[in-house]
Parts: C-alpha cells; sequence; structure tokens
C-alpha cells in the first residue's frame, strides 16, 4: 500500500544521524528518498564496530528506504547532475554547518533557479543565525546546552546521557514535521521554502514539561534518576527477579 509521502521525490544530501533518521522517517512515509553521497561515501559507513556486507550498523540504521547516487557537488559535472534531479524533486535535505550548502551552490537561493517549488531542509546544531552559528555541533553538546544532562542520572552523582543520541533523533523528528508541513502548505500556496531547524531549540521544545515545573514552582529540576517530578510511584524499582518499571495511569 503507498504511503501517505507517496508520490515525493527527497534529494538527501545529510550523513550521520540526525539527517539520515530524518529521511529514513519520510522514506518510511512513501517519499521516494535519494541519497546522494560524495565519492567515498557517507563516513557513518565506516564506522567502528558491527556490520554486514560491509556497511557499518551505524549506516544500516538510518538508511533504509533509501535509493543511492555518488555526486561530487565541488565540481560543476556534479552540480549541473544534481540540479537537473533538483526540476524533478520536492524536497532537498541536509545536515550540514551553516554555510556548506552555499559553497556547494546546493542551498536555497541556487536550487529554487531550476524549481521555484523546492522546499530546503536545513538541519544543524545551532541554526543558520544566531551566536553559535559558526560553531560545530554534536548529539552530546547540544544536550548539555539545552539543560538536558542536568536532569539526568541520581541525585549528587554526575550527569548521564540518555541511552540513545536524543539530540540527534529530535532534530530529526523536528525537521519531518517542518517538511510535512512545508508541502502542505505548498498545496495551497505553489511556492517553495527555506525551513532551517536547529538541534538546540529542538531539543530545548522537548524540555517544556522541566521548564514550565520551574516557571510555576521556582525550583530548578534536577536529576531524579528514573523518577518523575510529580507522579509516586513512578521509576524503575530492583525485586527480587530483577527490575520492574512502574508508571500510574
Amino acid at each position: 500500500m503507498a504511503g501517505p509521502l507517496s508520490g515525493y521525490r527527497i534529494l538527501d544530501l545529510s550523513r550521520a544521524i540526525a539527517g539520515p533518521y530524518g529521511s529514513m522517517l519520510l522514506g518510511d512515509l512513501g517519499a521516494e528518498v535519494i541519497k546522494i553521497e560524495s565519492p567515498g561515501g557517507d563516513l557513518s559507513r565506516f564506522a567502528p564496530g558491527p556490520g554486514h556486507k560491509g556497511q557499518s550498523f551505524y549506516y544500516m540504521a538510518f538508511n533504509r528506504n533509501k535509493k543511492g547516487l555518488t555526486l561530487d557537488l565541488a565540481t560543476d559535472t556534479g552540480r549541473a547532475a544534481f540540479y537537473e534531479l533538483v526540476k524533478i524533486a520536492d524536497v532537498v535535505w541536509d545536515n550540514f554547518r551553516p554555510g556548506v550548502m552555499e559553497r556547494l551552490g546546493a542551498d536555497y537561493d541556487s536550487v529554487k533557479k531550476y524549481n521555484p517549488k523546492i522546499i530546503c531542509c536545513s538541519i544543524s546544531g545551532y541554526g543558520a543565525t544566531g551566536p553559535y552559528v559558526n560553531r560545530a555541533s554534536v548529539d552530546m553538546v547540544v544536550q548539555g546546552m539545552a539543560g538536558t544532562l542536568s536532569t539526568t542520572g541520581e541525585p549528587g552523582r554526575p550527569p548521564v546521557k540518555p541511552g540513545f543520541p536524543a539530540a540527534d533523533i529530535i532534530g530529526g523528528l523536528f525537521g519531518v514535521v517542518a517538511v510535512i508541513s512545508a508541502l502542505a502548505q505548498r498545496e495551497r500556496t505553489g511556492e517553495g521554502k527555506r525551513i532551517d531547524v536547529e538541534m538546540l531549540g529542538s531539543m530545548m521544545s522537548s524540555m517544556a514539561y522541566e521548564f514550565s515545573y520551574y516557571l510555576c514552582s521556582g525550583i530548578v529540576p534536577g536529576p531524579m534518576g528514573s523518577g518523575h517530578l510529580a507522579l509516586l510511584p513512578y521509576g524503575v524499582y530492583k525485586c527480587k527477579e530483577g527490575y520492574v518499571a512502574i508508571g500510574p495511569s
């Protein structure tokens, strides 16, 4: 059965986690995702650890439901081929640091000349404007800046990162929401647009519960282990045969 995004074509220039995770979800929803890699391939293909048929578990985790293509956008030939794809695409998707797409000639102002209805979505650590625009970002640092790590771990002990790359995953999810919204808007207006998704803002949005608690109580939430700010019993409790997770409903 065709998915809800069947008929839409995504040109995916992203790498690592945040971008590939989001474009993978767009593919799961039925979009045709064409992953465009530079010669040599996405570096996550060669990440250390287990893998299958020459592909790392890291790469395989975030790149299902995608077609593959190699283009060198630093060359005139590569850019020309990319622009031909832009003409028949709906979305250009990337997670480069701000400024890279402009240098490659793949930014919104460049590609809209070939397709005025194109939607360009860029995911970065801190967005395309603001005081941190030129900083590199990684999941752990974004989590720290967003305040997430101030609420993890046990009271009186060091912060503990979540068991998954939360800032990357949430940033990718916000990109998906933004693209689907832009596609819906384009159905009404016929216009494309540029979307700027910052992982920091996305992660802070996910902390709305903690921010609201502070604004209402004046108390800064801290680490609570597996506990809850407002509910009891809530958490993971050691029992005779192992651990049990309990949460009231």
